[in-house]
């Protein structure tokens, strides 16, 4: 009898809550991993921008206190926030039909969160815990 081992490599591949993970559903609730959240420097509140000749949006961290500042409140056991913007969608028209996620989430050099809408999926995991059927 002949034997093959294969050795198991360790470290290469990166644990998902160690990834930025950013979602935002119809409501217009974005909800950021803990990890996205420490990486954008751990802010109060997020200005909220939206670019709309790329269709992007852009969280810049900013103080509680400053005018325009959207409140970055606590979201789960693991270190997520939420940022409670649904009046991005009503303001700019923009159409969410479910939650969507951002997988090319970026955090530029100014610690800027940016979010492109024309990239964005529907989340499989957010639409597999869907509790009702949409017609």
């Amino acid at each position: 009898m002949r034997t093959e081992w294969s050795i198991l490599p360790r470290g290469d591949v990166t644990p998902q809550a160690s990834t930025v993970y950013v979602t935002m559903n119809r409501k217009g609730s974005i909800a950021l991993n803990g990890t996205a959240y420490k990486r954008t420097g751990s802010p109060a509140a997020f200005l909220i921008m939206f670019d709309k000749v790329n269709s992007r949006i852009a969280l810049k961290p900013t103080a509680a206190a400053m005018k325009n500042a959207y409140p970055a409140q606590k979201y789960g056991r693991r270190g997520g926030r939420i940022v409670r913007a649904f009046r991005l969608l009503t303001e700019f028209g923009i159409d969410v039909p479910d939650t969507m996620e951002f997988k090319d989430a970026e955090i530029d050099r100014d610690g800027q969160l940016i979010l492109d809408l024309r990239t964005a999926r529907i989340s499989p995991r957010a639409h597999s815990q869907s509790r009702r059927r949409r017609a």
